[in-house]
């Protein structure tokens, strides 16, 4: 059995799973690689990321390097004399980083790859309606996502869930998956799958200030689905025009309704404590939202102390 000695690269809570998982199962960390510490809040006080705080309670060796191809940073790097390299939710590596590593340098990624390669995977699974979504490890190469297929496992989507639902399954899931996937390496018996070459996979584009606004000319289902893909973070929006003022109002959780009506496309309509928008085929029922310089809350909560005029409409 090989003797494994474990550089792990991550930085938000997805990864901390599996940096917990790994130290749980008593293997070998010999540093840990995150992003610098970054200015958050109010107060703008440098804020570590969620890795950092959980490898500093492990006192694990850290490096935060800004460059990557960074001389200083790849002697450090050497200096550790890692065999394997472990990637969750991190940037892109350099050929002479994920090179380094005798066993290699495997990635997870929160998808069924080669479907939704990219910056957003959890996110556009559900924003387009899939059933189901999974989790991949697989040996880096030169491009993005494209590597040897070590394992992959298939976890179902249910209607109701959201980003943050589907997030947290995978993140459980995705640590086990790692654990396999070590314990494959450290008894030499990895068979690679080479991933299928061609352009017509599904993408998981970074998510911007057009894909995530809600057009309520769409299909209910599609809203819904756009809704539910984007909550809790980092939320569809779209704009409310309430007796002349318009502002930007953030949705995070709603509902669709299949039912006959007659009412203009995007007009919002109050009715027994809730908030409806009418839409093709029925209406979206607005069920947690923020308006501007206020907390998200429920819309019973909302409608105790915002008044929805009756020219409201959503756009």
């Amino acid at each position: 059995m090989r003797n494994i000695r474990i550089i792990f690269m991550g930085t938000p809570d997805f990864a901390v799973e599996t940096l917990r998982t790994i130290i749980e199962n008593k293997y070998n960390v010999v540093g840990v690689i995150t992003a610098p510490d970054k200015p958050a809040g109010r107060g703008r006080k440098l804020k570590a990321s969620a890795v950092k705080e959980y490898a500093q309670s492990k006192n694990l060796t850290i490096l935060q390097p800004t460059n990557l191809k960074d001389n200083d940073f790849i002697k450090e790097l050497e200096s550790l004399n890692a065999n394997l390299i472990i990637v969750v939710a991190f940037r892109m590596l350099p050929k002479i980083v994920w090179n380094m590593p005798e066993y290699g340098t495997f990635n997870l990624h929160a998808s069924l790859l080669p479907d939704y390669r990219g910056a957003a995977p959890i996110n556009w699974a559900i924003i387009n309606g899939e059933q189901k979504s999974g989790i991949t490890t697989f040996f880096i190469d030169e491009k993005i996502d494209t590597g040897n297929i070590i394992f992959q496992k298939e976890v179902e989507i249910q209607d109701t869930d959201t980003a943050g639902i589907l997030h947290d399954k995978l993140m459980t899931e995705g640590a086990a998956l790692v654990i396999e996937t070590i314990k494959a390496i450290e008894n030499d018996a990895i068979v690679v799958k080479p991933q299928p070459k061609g352009s017509t996979f599904k993408t998981a584009y970074k998510l911007n200030r057009e894909n995530t606004k809600i057009h309520w000319t769409e299909n209910l289902h599609t809203i819904n689905n756009l809704i539910r893909g984007l909550s809790p973070y980092p939320s569809a929006w779209c704009q409310l025009n309430n007796n002349g003022i318009i502002e930007n109002v953030k949705i995070y959780q709603a509902k669709p309704v299949e039912e006959t009506h007659n009412f203009d496309i995007g007009k919002v309509i109050i009715e027994d404590s809730t908030i409806k928008v009418a839409v093709q085929k029925g209406y979206i029922i607005i069920e947690k939202l923020q308006l501007p310089g206020k907390k998200a809350m429920d819309s019973k909560a909302l409608l105790n102390g915002y008044v929805f005029y009756r020219d409201a409409k959503m756009s």
